[in-house]
């Protein structure tokens, strides 16, 4: 593929580099935003993994080819079943504004000035599947619609489902994305274009640019390790102060004052809420040493711990935005079914958090709702209680919003 050029996306003007999201961050909302004003502050809406392939493709207006090559499901329209029959009937075609459902009026609500996910499927016809891969995410590429329709602005792409449909899918979902002037980072037809930042430039407030990586602690095998001369994508070695320091390289290529640097970083287990030693210790590494501002933490099926670090924003683990797994048995005390949109004010001139809100979202018959008061209670009391140890506790309101206090 050839370079990207800039390209303007609702008034931000996107140039594609290495992929680690810049962003500031600072003390937690009770505390820091009663001394700043969120007036200059840039909203980022994060959210985490973006699955609308397999079943979900399969009601959307364009469904694709449905023959999988997993070990007991053979067909994408088997996991639409199990959602039906834990849930009830799924409107077919499903709109895209049904998918997104609730989440729609809380993006025109906040208004964020940047929405940033993680796209956990490949947009393509390919039926190439990766062999020896126990689990192949696709979208057909006219179901993009979808992701435009909600006004993403960046995918970071440096995750274990990428290449789930080979170089040919990956190379239809470069194509696809930017065609339809959406942003990404962290894959690429070789080393140089796969580890290139995306920057964005948001009108009057300054710059954000986002770098992704990926670890093979998330599933990504070796071999998908974009070279100089093979596509692939965007993955990391370790965790190691080596790795810091070639981050911090790249960073100060790119930074300028006033800019906000996220690091989308895909990494960890499926499951559990333990957030490792050497996760919080790079962690800290890239806002100290290498000049990160926001690290914006995937690969969980559910939300993991927050950390306000130097009075920067640490999300571990996101969890699941959007995703098929409705009906499908086991972990179910993780409650994979109750996911999160992060809106974090961000002052450009410190990189620091001004403002945290988090809104409670359930999926269910593939659309996101609004999670009731019992279920948003349950999130706050599970963050709170995992968080306690990372010093951060979050505060339920009247409208059913968790923000971030000390």
């Amino acid at each position: 593929m050839k370079s990207q050029p800039n390209i303007l996306v609702r008034g931000k003007s996107w140039c594609y580099g290495f992929v680690l999201l810049f962003v500031t961050a600072g003390l937690p909302a009770m505390t820091y935003a009663a001394k700043m004003s969120t007036s200059h502050a840039i909203t980022l809406f994060m959210a985490g993994d973006i699955m609308i392939g397999r079943g979900i493709d399969q009601v959307l207006p364009h469904p694709g080819d449905p023959r999988l090559y997993e070990p007991y499901v053979k067909d994408a329209g088997g996991y639409v079943a199990l959602a039906e029959a834990a849930n009830g009937n799924i409107q077919k075609p499903l709109r895209c504004e049904t998918l997104w459902g609730a989440a729609l009026p809380e993006w025109q609500r906040i208004a964020p000035d940047v929405r940033l996910v993680n796209l956990e499927t490949s947009i393509t016809t390919s039926r190439d599947y990766w062999p020896g891969k126990g689990i192949h995410y696709k979208m057909h590429p006219e179901n993009i619609t979808c992701l435009s329709e909600a006004g993403i602005d960046h995918c970071s792409l440096a995750n274990n489902h990428v290449l789930d449909w080979g170089y040919g899918g990956l190379g239809e979902t470069l194509a696809s994305l930017a065609a339809a002037g959406i942003g990404f980072s962290g894959a690429g037809e070789n080393l140089e274009q796969a580890e290139r930042a995306a920057i964005i430039d948001v009108a009057d407030k300054g710059r954000i640019i986002v770098f992704s990586y990926g670890f093979r602690s998330s599933g990504i095998s070796s071999d998908w390790a974009a070279q100089a001369d093979q596509a692939g994508v965007n993955l990391l070695p370790d965790l190691s102060a080596r790795t810091v320091r070639r981050v911090r390289q790249q960073v100060e290529e790119l930074k300028q004052a006033g800019d906000i640097v996220i690091a989308s970083i895909h990494w960890g287990s499926n499951w559990g809420y333990a957030v490792p030693r050497r996760h919080i210790d790079f962690a800290h590494g890239l806002i100290d040493e290498a000049g990160v501002d926001v690290i914006h933490g995937h690969s969980s099926h559910h939300p993991r711990p927050l950390e306000v670090y130097n009075g920067k924003l640490i999300i571990y683990g996101s969890g699941d935005f959007i995703n098929d797994y409705e009906g499908i048995g086991g972990y179910e005390e993780y409650r994979d079914d109750l996911v999160l949109m992060y809106f974090a004010d961000i002052d450009p001139g410190s990189g620091k958090l001004v403002r945290l809100q988090l809104v409670p979202m359930q999926i269910k018959r593939f659309s996101l709702r609004r999670a009731s008061a019992a279920d948003s209670q349950w999130l706050q009391q599970t963050l709170n209680r995992e968080g306690r140890l990372m010093g951060t506790r979050l505060k339920l309101t009247e409208d059913l919003v968790l923000t971030l206090e000390k």
